[in-house]
């Protein structure tokens, strides 16, 4: 892993800013067709129904907060939040779509920044995958810190990549391409973790290997083990048809 590995990834995310929402959303070039839509559609509602009955409260940090599409949904049980994200530019977005004065914002590169203060809650989308093999335990080790006794951590993540047909990676890689609306590309982290086994990265996997049936992902078993402290985990792709939509694990297998 180089630094400028990481520097690439912000400044990818620092130029996709204006077309973020066009993923989430579904427009233009992220278009899947009414069916698809309307299954993404259906499980950004599962995903924040989980959410409700994880019951977040009191002071939140969101880490990786990009243009606000969880924020708002944080707000609506936090008595504060903390935003954290590198870029400038989404954190604008996120403060111009939520205009609460409960949030606070922080502009901060999440591989040095370090907490210093404790929150109630932790939540993160779509981050841990984007976090690089060597940075793995050192993350874990900044949400625990950032943890009040009995605080809790709620997450959401791919189980795969979001289109079947991705091209393999070579053994070992852990970062893919990814590509702007103008044409430019830029290489990025990304791994892929496995919900019904240790919360660790996949050392020499292949995009796609997590998929056993190569067409609806299998149901994901809820694991009921200890949990110190209390996490959840939202495995979620466009198309995994069957599956639970959080797993609770173990904190102490996450290294």
């Amino acid at each position: 892993m180089s630094s400028g590995s990481i520097e690439e990834q912000m400044s990818y995310y620092r130029s996709r800013a204006g077309e973020y929402d066009e993923w989430f959303l579904r427009q233009g070039r992220y278009d899947c067709g009414p069916e698809q839509n309307r299954l993404w559609r259906s499980e950004v509602e599962e995903v924040r129904g989980e959410l409700r009955r994880f019951e977040p409260a009191g002071d939140m940090l969101e880490l990786a907060c990009g243009t606000g599409w969880w924020t708002g949904e944080l707000a609506r049980h936090a008595d504060h939040i903390t935003a954290v994200d590198a870029s400038p530019e989404v954190l604008e977005i996120n403060r111009e779509k939520l205009a609460d004065e409960r949030a606070n914002y922080l502009q901060a590169d999440l591989f040095t920044w370090r907490p210093d203060a404790l929150y109630d809650v932790v939540f993160f989308s779509f981050w841990l995958s984007q976090v690089p093999p060597e940075k793995f335990s050192e993350f874990w080790s900044v949400v625990r810190d950032s943890l009040r006794p009995g605080g809790r951590v709620f997450f959401i993540d791919s189980l795969r990549p979001e289109k079947p047909a991705v091209k393999e990676r070579p053994l070992g890689d852990p970062t893919t391409v990814r590509q702007l609306n103008d044409g430019r590309e830029f290489r990025i982290f990304k791994t892929f973790y496995d919900p019904e086994g240790p919360l660790r990265p996949a050392r020499g996997s292949r995009l796609g290997l997590h998929d056993k049936s190569h067409g609806e992902l299998p149901a994901l078993r809820v694991r009921r083990a200890p949990i110190n402290p209390p996490l959840s985990y939202a495995p979620w792709n466009s198309w995994a048809l069957k599956r639970l939509p959080v797993t609770p694990f173990d904190s102490s297998e996450a290294r």
